[in-house]
C-alpha cells in the first residue's frame, strides 16, 4: 500500500513560512536584550519585559486568532497576521526609545500568535490523516531549525553588523515568511469539521473549546522549567558580554542544538521503551548541572560545555514533555492539547524572562544561573506529582486495552 505524500507543495511553503517566522522571533530574541542595554541604557530588567510583552500579546491573541479563523476562515487569518508580522519589522527601523520598542513588541507579538497559531492549524489540514504524527515531527524540525540559525545571526548582527543591518535582516526574514506563506492554495473546509464547529457554536463558549485539560497538567511543569530556560533565551549573549566571552556567544545555541538533535533520536527511542520518567527524571538532573556550569563559566570551553548539557538535558526534556500531553489527549482533541502546551509554556517563558531581568539586576546573572540548578532540581517533586506518579497506573490501563482489543 502506498504512502500518502507529505512534502506536498502547501506543506513545504508553511513549512518554509513558519521557519522564517521563528527565525525572525529567535533573531530578535537574543539580540534585542543586548540592542536595549547597550544602545537605549535600559537595565536587564527592561530587556527581560521586552521579551515579556512580545509572549504576553501571542499568548493572549491565539485564542481570538483561534475563534476568528472559525469566523473568517485560515486563509483570512493567516494572511492579516503575516501583514502585521511585517509591519511590526518594519517599525524597527524607526524606533529609538524603550517605550517606542515596548509599543513594536507588542504589535510583533499579536502578528507572531495569531500566525502561528493559523500555521498549526493549517498544516494539520495539509497533513493526511495516516501521516499526521510523522508529518508533525517533520513541521517542527522548521522551529528548531530557526531556534539554531536565528540566534547565530542575531548574536553576529548586533554584534559586528550594527543596528540597521539587524533590524534590516529582522524585516527581510519577516518579508519571506509571507512571500512563503502569502500564495498558498487553500484546501477548502471539511463539511464535517464545519459541522463540528456550528454545533460548537450553538452549545455556546466552554473552556473546552480553547484549553485542552489533560494537558494542562504537564504544560505547567513545562512552563516552570521554562522559566530557566528563559534566562537563556533573553540573557545568555548579555552575559557572555559581560564575563568577556562576546566572541564565541553565538555558538552557545548551535552548541546546544548539536547535542539535542544528537541525542533525540535516542531519546524518542527510549521514551517509547522504558516511558517518560526514565528519560525525564535523567534530563531534569542534566539541566540543572548545565545551569551551575553556566553559573560558573569563565572560559570558553566552559560556556560552551553548560550549551552542551542543556542540549542533553532540557532539549530532550522539552519534546517529551510535549509528547506526554499529546498522548493524554483524545485524538481529535491533539491539536489543541498542542495550543493548550505551548501557550502555557510560553507564560514561563514571559514571565520568566522579566522576572530573571530584576533578579539579575539585583544578585547578577551568573549567581542566578548557579542558583536556578536548586529551582530545577525541586521540579522533579513537581513532576512526580503532576504527572510521573501516574506512569504505573497508565502502564496498567494500556496493557489492558491492548489485551482487550487484541492489539
Amino acid at each position: 500500500m502506498n504512502k500518502e505524500p507529505l512534502w506536498t507543495k502547501g506543506f513545504i511553503q508553511i513549512w518554509i513560512s513558519n521557519f522564517f517566522l521563528f527565525m525572525t522571533f529567535y533573531f530578535l530574541l537574543v539580540s534585542l536584550p543586548i540592542y536595549a542595554i547597550r544602545e537605549l541604557n535600559g537595565k536587564q530588567s527592561t530587556a527581560g519585559l521586552i521579551v515579556t510583552v512580545f509572549i504576553i500579546t501571542a499568548i493572549i491573541i491565539r485564542p481570538i486568532a483561534g475563534n476568528l479563523m472559525q469566523k473568517f476562515g485560515k486563509k483570512a487569518i493567516f494572511i492579516t497576521s503575516l501583514l502585521i508580522f511585517l509591519l511590526a519589522a518594519i517599525f524597527y527601523l524607526f524606533t529609538d526609545s524603550i517605550e517606542g520598542l515596548l509599543v513594536v513588541r507588542a504589535l510583533h507579538g499579536i502578528g507572531f500568535g495569531m500566525a502561528t497559531t493559523a500555521t498549526g492549524t493549517i498544516v494539520a489540514d495539509i497533513l493526511p490523516s495516516s501521516r499526521r504524527g510523522e508529518g508533525m515531527g517533520y513541521y517542527s524540525m522548521s522551529m528548531n531549525l530557526a531556534m539554531v540559525v536565528g540566534p547565530f545571526i542575531g548574536l553576529q548582527a548586533i554584534n559586528s553588523w550594527g543596528n540597521t543591518t539587524l533590524f534590516t535582516l529582522a524585516l527581510i526574514f519577516a518579508f519571506l515568511a509571507i512571500l512563503t506563506g502569502g500564495f498558498m492554495k487553500f484546501e477548502p473546509v471539511v463539511e464535517t469539521e464545519t459541522v463540528e464547529k456550528e454545533n460548537n457554536s450553538k452549545k455556546g463558549f466552554k473552556f473546552e473549546q480553547i484549553m485542552e485539560n489533560t494537558a494542562v497538567k504537564i504544560s505547567i511543569v513545562a512552563a516552570m522549567f521554562g522559566i530557566v530556560y528563559s534566562s537563556i533565551l533573553s540573557f545568555v549573549s548579555v552575559y557572555a558580554e559581560n564575563i568577556g566571552l562576546v566572541s564565541v556567544s553565538g555558538y552557545f545555541f548551535v552548541v546546544y542544538a548539536i547535542f539535542m538533535l544528537m541525542a533525540r533520536p535516542f531519546a524518542g527511542k527510549w521514551f517509547d521503551r522504558y516511558g517518560a520518567n526514565k528519560i525525564v527524571y535523567p534530563c531534569i538532573v542534566l539541566f540543572a548541572i548545565g545551569m551551575i556550569v553556566l553559573g560558573m563559566a569563565q572560559s570558553e570551553w566552559m560556556f560552551l560545555l553548560s550549551a552542551a548539557l542543556i542540549g542533553l538535558g532540557y532539549g530532550s526534556m522539552f519534546p517529551c514533555l510535549q509528547t506526554i500531553a499529546i498522548q493524554k489527549a483524545a485524538p481529535q482533541r491533539r491539536g489543541l492539547a498542542t495550543a493548550t502546551f505551548l501557550s502555557i509554556f510560553d507564560i514561563g517563558i514571559g514571565f520568566g524572562s522579566y522576572i530573571v531581568g530584576i533578579i539579575g539586576d539585583a544578585i547578577g546573572l551568573n549567581t542566578f544561573y548557579s542558583l536556578s540548578s536548586i529551582y530545577i532540581l525541586i521540579g522533579i517533586v513537581f513532576y512526580y506529582y503532576l504527572h510521573g506518579k501516574m506512569i504505573g497506573k497508565e502502564t496498567i490501563v494500556t496493557k489492558k486495552e491492548k489485551y482487550n482489543t487484541g492489539a
